[in-house]
């Protein structure tokens, strides 16, 4: 045997095995897990929402404090088309969250149930959703890169042909593809990008959304291992009726996450 065989041989005796290249479902699978543990934190935090519209040539702009009020969302405006609220516009803010949370205090038992039971119908569909995806394409890892200064592992996600969804809502995927850079030592989301190759119709509305409509998330840690959404944007190429356009585009920044006791103390007490 040569010496460069023999070299060979005594490496691999001194590194052991060589790993095998990931697995790209395992690294989704872990993903997906991760994911559903930042969301089911989620609702613990306060953040900022900064939302911008633009659409049939108009924009607008709004900025509001997230809070999670017994069992549900509420938002407190704080700034409109990039200006602050007036002192007069954000006391009248502020007595609008006393009033909710004096509604949601003497709310009866039917009533906070029908509440909750709205927004939990929303959280359901993201869940379903999310579930759906591990069926619906074909992960293939790409290569990896730094994002947002995070070691990223990159997958390319394509539709497969023989997918059949579980419900109406799920039958939007089929027309997709997408690409993910997950975080290697924590397998948590740093981005995601998706886009339409195909018309599909999503969550039963009218409008048709068309090749061209494109995603992106991207996510960073908040604390304790938890990450949050730091922005999303949609660019949506679409029609309603199938006869005139509803092109828009959308962009949410989320920021100066809080513990929610912190949050709704300090805004309570006007600051």
């Amino acid at each position: 045997m040569s010496r460069v065989g023999l070299f060979f041989i005594g490496l691999a005796a001194v590194s052991g095995v060589v790993p095998a290249a990931p697995n790209p479902k395992e690294i989704v699978d872990k993903s997906v897990a991760a994911t559903k543990t930042d969301w089911a934190e989620a609702g613990k935090y306060s953040f900022l929402e900064h939302d911008v519209e633009e659409k049939r040539q108009e924009r607008h702009a709004k900025t509001y404090r997230v809070l999670m009020i017994d069992g549900s969302p509420f938002n407190v405006v704080t700034a409109i088309d990039g200006h602050p609220l007036s002192g007069a516009e954000k006391a009248a803010e502020q007595r609008k969250l006393q009033r909710e949370i004096a509604k949601r205090q003497s709310e009866s038992e039917r009533e906070r149930d029908r509440r909750i039971a709205k927004y939990k119908r929303e959280r359901d569909r993201d869940h379903r959703m999310l579930q759906e995806m591990l069926n619906a394409f074909t992960f293939r890892l790409a290569g990896e890169a730094e994002v947002n200064g995070h070691d990223c592992l990159v997958l390319n996600a394509e539709p497969r042909p023989d997918f059949e969804p579980e419900d109406r809502e799920g039958r939007v995927l089929k027309g997709m593809k997408g690409q993910l850079w997950i975080d290697k030592g924590t397998y948590q989301w740093v981005k995601v990008h998706a886009e339409v190759m195909r018309p599909v119709t999503f969550y039963g509305f009218l409008a048709k959304v068309g090749p061209g409509t494109e995603f992106d998330l991207e996510q960073e840690p908040v604390e304790n291992g938890i990450w949050l959404p730091k922005s999303f944007h949609v660019r949506v190429r679409a029609t309603a009726l199938g006869f005139f356009n509803e092109n828009s585009d959308e962009s949410e920044t989320y920021r100066d996450y809080q513990p929610m006791p912190q949050a709704l103390a300090r805004l309570e007490a006007g600051k």
